[in-house]
């Protein structure tokens, strides 16, 4: 009985590391759990966007509202709703519009459409698509301001797959 209580104790010491190990790596693995990459939410640092090589980063004036697509590939842990990510940031002046409701489309090259409301993430709002395909993806987004005006614009995303 004494031998069987200390074999089982050293089995449980020796293998606490490694269960603590795999606690952690599943924790980080969650996208709840993990630590909070910003960069998703506040791109406001990164002024430099639009020149980084296989970045799409493109600012458009619809109607008086500076507008910001992004488009990033999403990591393999965040593909549930598509390969890619579409971000939209609206400002009027400056000031983040924070209040808007966006509805976005996309024409994908083989000629289907897909349609998805945005949802709010920081100064950002988001949906995810399936852009990997090669050539020519139309986004187009319509937004409704709090003043109760509908604004839409559109610009063309490439993958170069």
């Amino acid at each position: 009985m004494k031998k069987t209580l200390l074999l089982t104790g050293f089995l449980f010491l020796t293998a606490l590391p490694s269960i603590s190990n795999a606690h952690e790596h599943a924790m980080e693995n969650m996208p709840s759990m993990a630590h909070h990459d910003h960069t998703a939410m506040d791109m406001s640092h990164h002024a430099d966007m639009a020149t980084k090589p296989g970045v799409f980063f493109v600012k458009k004036e619809i109607d008086g509202y500076t507008v910001t697509f992004h488009v990033m590939v999403a990591k393999e842990s965040m593909k549930q709703g598509g390969s890619h990510h579409l971000m939209i940031r609206i400002e009027q002046d400056g000031a983040i519009i924070k209040d808007a409701v966006i509805n976005s489309k996309v024409f994908l090259p083989n000629k289907k459409t897909d349609s998805k409301m945005l949802m709010k993430m920081g100064d950002w709002y988001m949906a995810a698509y399936n852009l990997d395909t090669k050539g020519k993806n139309g986004i187009m987004i319509l937004f409704k301001t709090a003043d109760g005006k509908k604004h839409k614009g559109m610009v063309n995303y490439s993958a170069n797959k």
